[in-house]
């Protein structure tokens, strides 16, 4: 009935619900990036999990190494870290910018093909 009586307030609850639900989304994508950060340069680089920890999340916000890496292994895997973490933020971008663009174009009906 409430949906009837006023129809705003339905498409209001389902974009923020639609909008938390791909916010999730990100944030689980930036987690499984970093917990493979993590591993990498824990295995590789033979870092304490906690430093592990430091160096992957300043490479997956785009900071930059902490550490200095003494190994051709941990030096290839932090390379493809790095490619890799621009990609993971490419994409939790897109996920959570991706129902505030739909909106916008329902909201200027640029989703529909429009014959003068």
């Amino acid at each position: 009935m409430d949906k009837v009586l006023n129809p705003k307030s339905h498409a209001e609850t389902a974009f923020v619900r639609d909008f938390l639900s791909y916010l999730s989304l990100s944030a689980l994508c930036i987690v499984l990036g970093l917990f493979i950060g993590v591993l990498g340069y824990h295995w590789t680089a033979g870092l304490p999990w906690l430093d592990a920890m430091v160096e992957a999340s300043m490479i997956l916000s785009g900071m930059g190494p902490v550490n200095p890496l003494l190994t051709n292994g941990a030096k290839l895997f932090a390379s493809l870290y790095a490619l890799f973490s621009g990609l993971v933020f490419v994409l939790a971008m897109g996920v959570v910018l991706s129902p505030l663009i739909y909106s916008l174009m329902k909201q200027l009906r640029l989703n529909k093909c429009q014959k003068d």
